[in-house]
């Protein structure tokens, strides 16, 4: 059975742009809405799989898309949420989030282009898993801060706690790193020991757990 999903989008080129790539990927759109409110509606009333959000929508025009997929979050935690933003906005990524990073995903639009890489990321936020984008992290990763224990990291360990919170797996870890999964989860355990947070045996819960610390 094909994931359904509904889009909050306003630019209709690209909303057709994105049902189609969906489509083709036998997902089934049920669902097109071009303004929050009527994300919302649409939502309600299809319980869709997955909702995928633009952030900026009407009728502000600001953040009010983001707002609904948080609403939508809060309401109806059984349905994933994945938001689309044109920019690397990382105040948004942790708000979406919030305290559960299940059936959640923040990504650049410009991923959208990546057909394999988009269809794969709406699977994962169904399946209960979280997505994030690699600018995003990379952004949260580089701040500097007084007594930052990141810097504790070895060069290693920091790609690891990337791909970590993106989400990946240790398998998916080891392969893009080249290594063998037993070093993967060498690695993290001694992240974990540095950043002073216990590891958890759930991918999602790995990555709130990076994102807690980050949002200190």
């Amino acid at each position: 059975m094909s994931l359904r999903i509904v889009i909050g989008e306003d630019q209709a080129l690209l909303r057709e742009g994105i049902v189609r790539l969906l489509s083709d990927a036998g997902f089934e759109v049920v669902a097109e809405a071009a303004d929050a409110p009527d994300l919302l509606r649409k939502v309600s009333a299809h319980k869709p799989d997955v909702a995928i959000v633009d952030v900026q929508m009407p009728p502000g025009n600001e953040d009010d898309g983001l707002l609904a997929a948080m609403e939508i979050r809060a309401t109806q935690p059984e349905i994933g949420v994945l938001v689309l933003s044109a920019f690397a906005e990382e105040r948004y990524a942790v708000d979406l989030i919030g305290d559960s990073a299940e059936r959640v995903g923040y990504l650049l639009k410009d991923r959208v282009t990546d057909f394999a890489g988009f269809a794969d990321a709406v699977r994962r936020v169904a399946a209960g898993g979280s997505v994030l984008d690699p600018k995003v992290v990379s952004h949260m990763l580089g701040r500097k801060r007084r007594d930052d224990p990141l810097d504790d990291l070895t060069p290693r360990e920091r790609e690891v706690m990337e791909l970590m919170a993106q989400g990946r797996s240790n398998k998916g870890i080891a392969e893009e790193l080249v290594v063998t999964p037993a070093a993967v989860e060498k690695h993290i355990t001694a992240i974990f020991g540095k950043l002073g947070v216990s590891a958890e045996p759930v991918d999602h819960r790995r990555v709130l757990a990076v994102l807690a610390f980050l949002r200190r």
